[in-house]
């Protein structure tokens, strides 16, 4: 069995370090790399829709990055617990017409005693933004640069 570390039960600092790994996974948009970050049953609600197990959180994540173009996300910790930690995110992405978007969310997680998370309650909204509200701003094939603002300085 394979361990995802850090592993709980987290510190604000793990805590910290397994939202920033979150993240920086999310935003390679590498469906099959992101899944490997959930247990093989993983549970899932993201907004109406609930899926259970890997495959499906790849179905999920692929139809998500096919619409969801340029995407860039940043996620914050909110408080954690033992094996769970709650997070607040801000994302940016175009459709295929070229209209902005702007989603803001929650996320409740719980691990197992390997890092790997078997419960995501994703709670989303999302508004369409100007291209000149943007605010996400780093070449979309990385992670966020260490020196780009987070959401509360950017004021989320």
């Amino acid at each position: 069995m394979s361990t995802r570390p850090p592993l709980p039960p987290f510190t604000r600092e793990t805590a910290i370090e397994k939202v920033r790994l979150a993240e920086n996974g999310w935003n390679t948009r590498d469906a099959e790399k992101v899944a490997l970050a959930y247990t093989e049953d993983s549970w899932w609600r993201n907004r109406g829709e609930f899926v259970q197990g890997r495959a499906a959180i790849v179905g999920l994540l692929k139809r998500k990055w096919t619409r969801e173009l340029d995407y860039r996300l940043v996620k914050e910790l909110w408080a954690h617990d033992g094996a769970r930690i709650a997070v607040r995110f801000a994302y940016e992405y175009h459709d295929d017409s070229g209209q902005w978007f702007r989603a803001y969310g929650n996320e409740n997680w719980e691990f197992d005693e390997n890092g790997l998370m078997h419960h995501r309650h994703a709670s989303i909204n999302e508004t369409p933004i100007k291209e000149s509200e943007r605010k996400l701003f780093w070449d979309a094939s990385g992670p966020r640069p260490a020196d780009h603002p987070g959401l509360t300085e950017l004021g989320f």
